[in-house]
């Protein structure tokens, strides 16, 4: 994008942005491009105004990511901090756009008396991510609160859909080619006040099962069927293995832990080598919840 169509926006571009600042595992690449825009409105105007053939990735708090160390080419859109707007729309429900973290969003529904969200405050990441993955905890899953969700295409164009307009799953959600979500309305329950120790009750229950406080990206392998994929860590003899720089959490088997001195290929590597013991052991295929995504160094 050139310089005079720079000029119209008002969010931040970077250039070589170092991923590593992005991602909760602290590693990646640079990204050729960084944006961050300012508004939905100045994000439709910067994908407008873009290459149609650039490759674009989203990023939210980068927290079920994993980017290679050879970075990101094309450009990398971060809506956090920019898609903002949360709101109880005329239809009584949650409009939260998807830059806003899913805490944030947890916690407005509390002040408002509204239930069926506080599983969000246990969910590190955006609603944006929520979306796409359809993240859940505690049993409940994301895409079981929405109404409707509102997307943008690569012409900066918004398209408004219903939950009838996507295949949907555990984990998963099919999106249509080239659309992005930029914001859901959530059907919600009216409950009596005091729901709050409710997510403080469920965020002690995730602080006292997982490794909060340490480098890693959540969950990295979606549950099998019947089966919980920390168990099968567990029970394979690979709780605290290292291999590298990298290494699966002694807390919690499902969680894979960084430091100062690991890449990304180091996790990548442990990432295969659990899915290759466990196929070996219990002949059950792994899927990865985290997304990988960038060239190798």
């Amino acid at each position: 994008m050139n310089a005079p169509e720079m000029n119209r926006l008002r969010g931040q571009i970077r250039y070589n942005e170092a991923m590593s600042k992005h991602t909760s595992w602290r590693v990646g690449g640079p990204a050729d491009e960084y944006f961050m825009p300012a508004d939905l409105p100045d994000l439709q105007e910067y994908l407008h105004r873009l290459e149609v053939n650039t490759p674009l990735t989203w990023i939210g708090l980068g927290s079920n990511m994993l980017v290679r160390d050879g970075g990101i080419r094309g450009v990398v859109i971060a809506p956090l901090g920019g898609l903002k707007e949360l709101e109880i729309d005329d239809t009584g429900c949650v409009y939260a756009e998807s830059g806003l973290s899913n805490s944030k969003v947890a916690r407005f529904c509390l002040k408002h008396n509204l239930t069926g969200a506080e599983y969000l405050a246990g969910i590190p990441g955006t609603i944006g991510g929520a979306l796409t993955m359809n993240a859940g905890a505690f049993g409940s899953e994301t895409w079981n609160l929405v109404e409707s969700v509102r997307m943008i295409n690569r012409q900066g164009e918004l398209i408004n859909r219903t939950k009838e307009d996507f295949e949907i799953a555990y984990r998963h959600v099919r999106l249509p080619v080239d659309e992005w979500f930029v914001a859901a309305r959530f059907r919600l329950q009216r409950n009596n006040p005091g729901q709050d120790s409710d997510i403080k009750h469920l965020l002690q229950k995730r602080n006292d099962s997982q490794p909060i406080g340490q480098p890693s990206c959540g969950s990295v392998f979606k549950n099998p069927p019947d089966n919980h994929s920390a168990k099968l860590i567990e029970s394979a003899g690979l709780k605290g293995y290292c291999l590298g720089a990298a290494c699966i959490s002694d807390k919690h088997a499902n969680f894979i832990i960084s430091n100062t001195d690991t890449r990304a290929c180091d996790i990548e590597a442990l990432i295969a080598f659990i899915q290759k013991t466990i196929r070996q052991k219990f002949n059950i295929s792994l899927e990865t919840e985290v997304r990988i995504v960038g060239e190798e160094a």
